[in-house]
């Protein structure tokens, strides 16, 4: 039997929310069930926005929830060369391509076309740079045009054949990334994506079970497509329900959703936050 191995990957932006509490202890309680293993990784690739007082107050909180992970902790920015050994190999496959576009310019090319395909998160890419010649995309990268690398999913799905992937709420799913469109892989100041970055990382942890909130499903078509191009085997999935607000919204750090931190300073103790995360069993 594959011994199951769990993570939580959260990004140091903030303070952790009721929701991160539910989403760790959902993943820490799948692998202590099946006498796996939980792992902690840090997803600090964006330097504009991740703080490494929010990495150390994140590890404080989880400790203080009860939670115990595997060391050392993987941190994003120290390993950015198994990225670029991805990215390499996907621009060596063809299914990486410069794409010079702006938001803006991207908002007004769907504004042009008068519509545009939409995916779960709004309007999709409209592939105004995959049609560029090689000549064209060097030409302009040696003139110091700033890019992003997009990943061009028809060539790729064209290469690998059909998907599948397996969800342990919804059963096996047929692999349909086109419906994120092409998605960024890696820009000029992050050199990997979300996207790429959790495919790697999760194969080079060896994740057995992936445990996310149900707002990331659609990202695991495009996640089943990058690992086989990558040539990874992928784990299983298991994508739970959101912690929502009185207003049913999903509880966010940008909407001041309560923190960890300041249950803990009203006095509440890890036993009743756990409970509020819904996890009302002693650890």
């Amino acid at each position: 039997m594959t011994d199951v191995v769990t993570r939580f990957a959260p990004s140091p932006t903030g303070h952790l929310h009721l929701g991160h509490a539910h989403s760790a202890l959902f993943g820490w309680t799948a692998a202590r069930k099946a006498g796996g293993r939980f792992l902690l990784r840090i997803e600090d690739i964006d330097p504009q926005r991740c703080r490494p007082e929010f990495d150390r107050a994140l590890c404080e909180d989880l400790a203080w929830l009860g939670l115990t992970w595997e060391e050392p902790v993987r941190r994003q920015s120290e390993h950015l060369d198994d990225y670029r050994a991805a990215l390499a190999r996907l621009g060596g496959l063809g299914t990486a391509y410069p794409c010079f576009c702006t938001r803006k310019d991207i908002a007004a090319e769907i504004a042009r076309a008068g519509h545009a395909p939409h995916g779960p998160d709004g309007p999709l890419y409209p592939g105004t740079c995959r049609g560029l010649s090689d000549l064209e995309r060097r030409d302009r990268i040696a003139a110091g045009e700033a890019y992003a690398l997009r990943l061009n999913v028809e060539k790729a799905m064209a290469m690998t054949g059909p998907l599948r992937w397996h969800d342990r709420r919804r059963g096996w799913q047929d692999a349909t990334p086109g419906i994120l469109g092409d998605v960024v892989l890696a820009r000029k100041d992050a050199p990997t994506s979300y996207h790429l970055a959790v495919t790697v990382d999760d194969h080079l942890q060896g994740v057995t079970l992936v445990t996310r909130g149900e707002d990331l499903f659609f990202a695991t078509h495009v996640h089943r497509l990058l690992q086989e191009l990558l040539r990874v085997g992928p784990p299983d999935y298991e994508h739970h329900p959101l912690l929502v607000n009185e207003r049913g919204e999903r509880l966010a750090k940008r909407d001041n959703a309560k923190t960890l931190r300041s249950l803990r300073e009203l006095g509440q103790t890890a036993a009743a936050v756990r409970a509020l995360a819904g996890f009302p069993e002693e650890l």
